[in-house]
């Protein structure tokens, strides 16, 4: 009972965390598709206006953002898989090519704390899943076991 509710919980965590990143991470795409479009003017807010770096990953950010927002929103793997993917760009772009990219913000700390939550969430359930699973087997190991009480 108490391992059933500690799942449930976990489950529930899961999928709000997923539901929340996934609508910001399309609004983010959204912000991406606002650069590429140049509806603002600044040297990077306009697409024809940016660096080739810059271009390659705004281009790249625009379509990964909104998939990944999807994939979360539906609580499918593949929308975590492109998460990864997108965590990993930003943080490859900001820590390695600071002189391009800028220094790393609250952006890519959101994204990253985000992603080791639910990673942590996703490891928190395969531990109670697999000690549910160990505990149902060590039980039916006990001799007397398969008699009805």
């Amino acid at each position: 009972m108490k391992d059933e509710r500690a799942e449930r919980l976990n489950r529930r965590l899961t999928v709000v965390l997923c539901r929340l990143a996934g609508f910001m991470l399309f609004g983010l795409g959204a912000v991406y598709w606002v650069r590429i479009v140049g509806i603002h003017e600044g040297a990077l807010w306009r697409f024809d206006l940016m660096p080739v770096a810059w271009k390659v990953s705004v281009a790249s950010l625009a379509v990964l953002y909104p998939v990944a927002g999807v994939g979360l929103w539906m609580t499918a793997s593949w929308g975590a898989v492109i998460w990864a993917i997108i965590v990993l760009a930003e943080s490859l772009m900001h820590l390695a090519l600071p002189y391009i990219f800028g220094e790393p913000g609250l952006f890519l700390f959101l994204n990253a704390f985000g992603f080791l939550m639910l990673i942590v969430l996703r490891l928190v359930g395969w531990w109670e899943a697999r000690h549910r699973l160990s505990r149902g087997l060590s039980h039916a190991a006990r001799p007397g076991a398969d008699k009805a009480s």
